[in-house]
């Protein structure tokens, strides 16, 4: 039984075109939409483009970082899909920040709050969800709270959905390890498992830290010596290893030749399968 996996980080729901140069005090201050010869990039809300491409997706499973909170179950029915959410950082006042990033994505960017969000298709071999657990995880010195979710399927398949510290390789380090500890643990030593998200880490640069997932937690394949983004497996027969999409396969027509690229990652897939199947 194979299990398709995917992974992507939303970026709060706004988009990133490859040109820099559209990204103008213009745009994000008075919501004037800019333009190249190949690309836009909008202020707006981006949730039936996100919802799009992310239904329009073949998986069974689907970790989600940075996800605006407001945007869960809207996702989930797009999707066919059941989720479970979990709360990260600046979620205090939940409602007037989701009013206001309405009004201006750009502008509230990451202020709006977060969540990791875990999508499981229960018409998939993966079955649904049964259970669902969180999980804090931010290391000593984190400038913010971090968390996990932990999510175990019908068909016994468990799931940890994490988004570790960014631009402090040290403190995201103790934060994944601290992760597969619980997770494993909660998991048991038989049950199959996936363990990814936005990592911060790249196995290049970090090397002891997949080093230990690896001997410690037998949590492999990691995505690429510079990837962030990583889908590990521990119990799963790897059947096509986690690999990121081409750029362009997230991008959406927006009028003319010009597309819309969501989110400033690129969703990271694999497909595994289930042991003795």
């Amino acid at each position: 039984m194979q299990i398709r996996a995917l992974s992507w980080n939303l970026f709060h729901g706004r988009d990133k075109p490859p040109d820099p140069g559209l990204f103008t005090w213009r745009s994000r201050l008075l919501r004037i939409s800019e333009r190249n010869d190949t690309h836009v990039q909008v202020n707006r809300d981006l949730l039936a483009a996100f919802s799009e491409v992310l239904a329009g997706a073949e998986w069974d499973v689907a970790l989600l970082q940075e996800t605006p909170p407001r945007w869960a179950e809207p996702l989930a029915r797009a999707c066919k899909a059941e989720a479970h959410r979990v709360l990260t950082s600046r979620n205090a006042l939940g409602a007037l920040r989701a009013a206001l990033a309405r009004l201006n994505p750009d502008l509230m960017a990451s202020g709006e709050g977060g969540s990791n969000l875990t999508l499981v298709r229960p018409a998939s071999p993966a079955g649904g969800i049964v259970e669902r657990r969180e999980m804090q995880i931010s290391g000593p010195g984190a400038p913010e709270r971090r968390a996990m979710a932990m999510t175990r399927t019908a068909a016994g398949l468990h799931l940890a959905n994490l988004h570790a510290t960014n631009d402090r390789p040290d403190i995201a380090a103790e934060e994944v390890i601290q992760s597969a500890t619980a997770t494993t643990f909660w998991a048991g030593d038989d049950a199959p498992l996936i363990f990814g998200g936005d990592l911060n880490l790249r196995p290049q640069s970090s090397p002891e830290a997949f080093e230990q997932l690896r001997d410690s937690f037998g949590l492999t394949a990691p995505t690429a010596p510079d990837a962030i983004d990583h889908l590990l497996a521990r119990n799963l027969r790897v059947v096509e290893p986690p690999s990121p999409w081409p750029a362009e396969r997230r991008e959406l027509p927006a009028g003319g030749r010009l597309a819309l690229r969501p989110s400033d990652h690129t969703p990271v897939a694999a497909t595994f399968e289930l042991a003795g199947t």
